[in-house]
């Protein structure tokens, strides 16, 4: 099947997969505003879309994306290879351009469960993982953090995935017990680099971890050559334009209209009815959740505070239509 990460841009930039975030609403949002080049869903448990019923159902609304989406990824994660086969051939038949193993994610139930950041303490099973997706033709790319506990882990561990011919390797450069919290260890990018070069200089090597946008991305890529990708997350809640060519040049007015968009959106894909056919299944999410969102909008001007504050006692669209609109 065609490998799509060859053909892009170097560097290329991906919006990251982030949990309840990154949905079909949401990276509309984020392509109105600055366009991405690779798109990503948000991470989805291979035992729930193998599952009938309840499981499966679930897992509609975190893989549906639109044709102007591509090239889109899937991002996946669990611990069953026999399930990753699966899936990645269910994927491969809805038209998904490539599969991104999870091997990451800190949350506690995740781990616990034996998916996400604790495969890297099971190199064994990601090896096994890695195999079975690749069963489904699709390119096969990975995301993973430095290690678990020590930042000095990525020496044993990354060229363990690095042996796995895998198309893209993402590398989240901070450990699973730093979570979000000190600063991206960039200083490692050179000896990734090396690492990565020395292994397998096929493999593309995209960075993830305090990156604000596009203009600071490309400062990163110049300064560190041999990085092919840059991946923007928790950039994008600072700023929704990160992706655009001017990132920085958007006023109050601009964020409005994002948010209006954003609003507009949501109403376009919630779901409707739960007869809906598979393919017209709309996003799952309910109202609440959306609210979330107001802090990327309605910031940095003199009243800014009080108007979330009545923004978040909305229940419905179109109140907070009424309330951005002056009545």
């Amino acid at each position: 099947m065609k490998n799509f990460w060859n053909e892009l841009p170097k560097p290329f930039f991906v919006l990251a997969p982030m949990e309840d975030v990154t949905d079909v609403v949401f990276r509309t949002v984020v392509a109105k505003a600055g366009r991405p080049d690779v798109f990503m869903s948000e991470f989805t448990n291979a035992s729930s879309f193998c599952s009938e019923g309840k499981g499966e159902i679930s897992t509609r609304g975190r893989l549906k994306f639109l044709k102007e989406e591509q090239p889109m990824v899937a991002q996946i994660w669990g611990k069953n290879p026999d399930e990753f086969e699966k899936m990645a051939i269910g994927l491969a038949e809805r038209g998904f351009a490539g599969v991104d193993i999870n091997t990451g994610c800190p949350d506690k139930k995740v781990v616990k469960s034996g998916g996400g950041s604790a495969l890297i303490e099971n190199s064994d099973l990601a090896v096994e993982l890695i195999k079975a997706t690749k069963k489904s033709g699709l390119p096969v790319s990975v995301k993973t953090r430095l290690g678990v506990r020590s930042a000095d882990e990525w020496r044993s561990w990354l060229p363990i995935l690095l042996k796995q011919d895998i198309v893209n390797l993402t590398v989240h450069l901070r450990t699973r017990k730093e979570m979000s919290v000190p600063p991206a260890h960039h200083e490692l990018i050179p000896e990734i680099i090396t690492l990565r070069d020395e292994i397998a200089p096929q493999t593309k090597l995209t960075i993830n971890g305090d990156i604000r946008d596009r203009v600071h991305g490309l400062e990163l890529a110049n300064q560190h050559p041999g990085i092919d990708g840059l991946m923007i997350g928790r950039g994008i809640f600072t700023n929704p334009f990160a992706f655009n060519n001017s990132p920085q040049n958007h006023n109050t007015d601009d964020l409005f209209t994002l948010l209006r968009f954003h609003l507009d959106q949501f109403d376009k894909f919630r779901v409707i009815s739960p007869d809906l056919p598979h393919d017209d299944l709309r996003n799952l999410r309910k109202f609440d959740p959306l609210k979330r969102f107001l802090k990327i909008y309605v910031k940095g001007f003199p009243g800014a505070a009080e108007l979330r504050a009545r923004l978040f006692e909305c229940k419905t669209t179109n109140e907070i239509r009424e309330i951005l609109n002056g009545n």
